[in-house]
């Protein structure tokens, strides 16, 4: 995936404030992606009730749960009736999802999607609706399963974060913090733990590798490893590649979100490695904060923080404008992120639940 995201200021003035410092992606794509709904459905008339099934992934993992929580918050503010479904990571039970938010005769869907392969099947279901389709978080391509390998008109209008941006942040300190700890390149190793099947994924991790490249790092020995994105997932692969890479002294920990990291730690501390042996820079911050809150010196030396209650925030109020006002979705509006660590978490405001 490219390292340039193109940003302008996204989203009508006023209608997407939410505190939040907005870019779009400018890539010559039309704002609303044909097939999927936007534009050709005829929406809520004028003063009519606005409903909209908001389709999660793993919804009760605690970014979706903060996520979901913005987006009730929003559509409270707006009067909008909002329906919020956990589709865990079955496929499946996505397409029956979408088709079932359609019968209920919802306005729009905001659409997290599992895995990117069914994007194709739920966009043309929106489509056969006439209902517009908003995908928030992972990307999601008209024409295939892969969206990476997608043209531009085909993606359909996201809200989220730059997967490139963010693990270009975790990359960069994750490079400071190696450097501080005077480690050799020849007996330390960097884990990159992801759903490698993932889009946005697979960008974070991307950005990760070139951050740290570009920040002027030693070139380090790296170990892949796939996962699917828990933490125990995670635990169980780093606890098997230590065990293959005895003579390791030194590790440093990235993944596409706070699971892979947190379990990634954990994994090393359960077969011996200390705290002050490992770099892990998560992503999210919701997990990484626990172990700061408890006082736990474990490796966890930062996160990046993404707000996902504004996201949802985000995602509704842009659905909320094209049906009410028919203001065409940005093909891409992100939200900002801000590195924490043990001594400053707190001053970004958020609560560890």
């Amino acid at each position: 995936m490219s390292m340039n995201r193109y940003h302008r200021a996204a989203a009508p003035a006023g209608a997407l404030a939410l505190a939040l410092a907005l870019a779009a992606c400018s890539s010559g794509r039309p704002a609303s992606v044909p097939g999927t709904g936007g534009g050709t459905g005829a929406g809520p008339k004028a003063g009519g009730p606005v409903s909209i099934a908001y389709l999660q992934k793993q919804g009760d993992q605690e970014y979706f749960v903060s996520e979901a929580a913005g987006a009730r918050k929003k559509a409270a503010e707006l009067g909008v009736k909002l329906t919020v479904v956990n589709l865990g990571n079955d496929a499946s039970k996505t397409v029956t999802e979408v088709k079932s938010a359609i019968a209920q005769k919802n306005s729009g869907i905001i659409i997290v999607v599992p895995e990117s392969a069914v994007g194709p099947q739920v966009a043309a279901e929106a489509r056969k609706a006439g209902i517009p389709l908003l995908t928030s978080d992972d990307q999601v391509c008209v024409s295939g399963p892969r969206p990476a390998a997608c043209g531009k008109a085909d993606l359909v209008a996201r809200v989220g974060f730059s997967g490139v941006q963010m693990g270009g942040e975790v990359g960069k300190r994750a490079a400071a913090e190696f450097t501080k700890a005077g480690w050799s390149p020849a007996d330390t190793r960097i884990v990159y733990a992801w759903k490698q099947d993932t889009t946005v994924c697979t960008d974070r991790i991307d950005g990760a590798r070139a951050a740290w490249k570009a920040a002027g790092a030693p070139e380090v020995q790296t170990i892949e490893l796939g996962t699917d994105n828990t933490p125990a997932g995670a635990q169980a692969k780093v606890e098997a590649t230590v065990t293959a890479n005895q003579g390791v002294r030194h590790w440093v920990v990235m993944g596409c979100n706070d699971e892979n990291v947190s379990g990634g730690v954990k994994g090393l501390n359960n077969t011996g490695v200390k705290g002050s042996d490992i770099v892990g820079v998560g992503l999210g911050a919701y997990l990484a904060c626990k172990d700061w809150q408890a006082g736990a010196d474990n490796g966890m030396k930062a996160a990046l923080y993404i707000p996902g209650d504004e996201v949802g925030k985000l995602a509704v109020q842009a659905m909320y404008d094209k049906l009410r006002n028919g203001t065409e979705f940005t093909p891409e509006a992100f939200a900002p992120t801000r590195m924490v660590d043990a001594g400053n978490w707190r001053d970004a405001g958020f609560g560890c639940k």
